[in-house]
């Protein structure tokens, strides 16, 4: 069987927003260290570092554009798995005729049928890693046009400095351990993106 599977695993969009989190605890220890310098013990006068997360599993849930374009490559890919076992339910039915028929056959027809049938089982494998590289393709485009519209949004949305640092957050796969839901932005994003480009109806 030359089947290799096609689907892409759910989520593969996103990676971290701004910033990583080693580098928001590097930031968070020299503002420490700075207000403790300058201020001593009071902590007057330290720089507030203001702090956001985007839940990553809500945004791919209710950004319609990601919806929309994540159907159609999914559509793209369900048609060419159809299609590539249907060529090769074609070939295993042509093997099993010809198994049939070879005890009947010339030792001249039976290598030119195999040869045949041989030719053809190359010419699929070769269209289906065309097809499975075509495929992979579109889904880092897919991935690449998501981070910019991402990325893009986010600076427009921060526009004005409201927050040092910008988190991607996703549940089971995420460096922060703890987040204050009164630091989720995700709603804004989400609605920021879609207003930015919106789905076709």
């Amino acid at each position: 069987m030359y089947t290799r599977q096609f689907f892409v695993k759910n989520g593969l969009i996103l990676a971290a927003v701004a910033g990583v989190f080693a580098a928001c605890q590097q930031g968070n220890k020299t503002a420490a260290a700075n207000s403790s310098d300058s201020t001593g013990a009071s902590g007057k006068g330290a720089t507030e570092q203001r702090l956001a997360y985007v839940d990553i599993d809500s945004l791919e849930a209710h950004y319609e554009y990601f919806k929309e374009k994540k159907a159609q490559l999914d559509k793209e890919k369900e048609r060419a798995q159809n299609e590539i076992s249907g060529r090769e339910r074609q070939l295993q039915n042509e093997l099993y005729t010809l198994q049939q028929k070879a005890p009947t056959m010339t030792q001249a027809e039976g290598q030119a049928a195999e040869a045949s049938l041989q030719k053809k089982a190359q010419q699929h494998e070769l269209d289906r890693q065309n097809k499975y590289a075509q495929l992979q393709t579109q889904e880092a485009q897919f991935n690449e046009d998501l981070q910019k519209r991402l990325d893009e949004t986010i600076k427009k949305f921060n526009a004005d400095k409201r927050y040092s640092f910008i988190f991607s957050y996703r549940a089971g796969a995420s460096n922060i351990l703890y987040k204050d839901d009164a630091f989720n932005i995700t709603t804004e994003v989400i609605k920021a993106l879609n207003e930015a480009s919106p789905a076709k109806k």
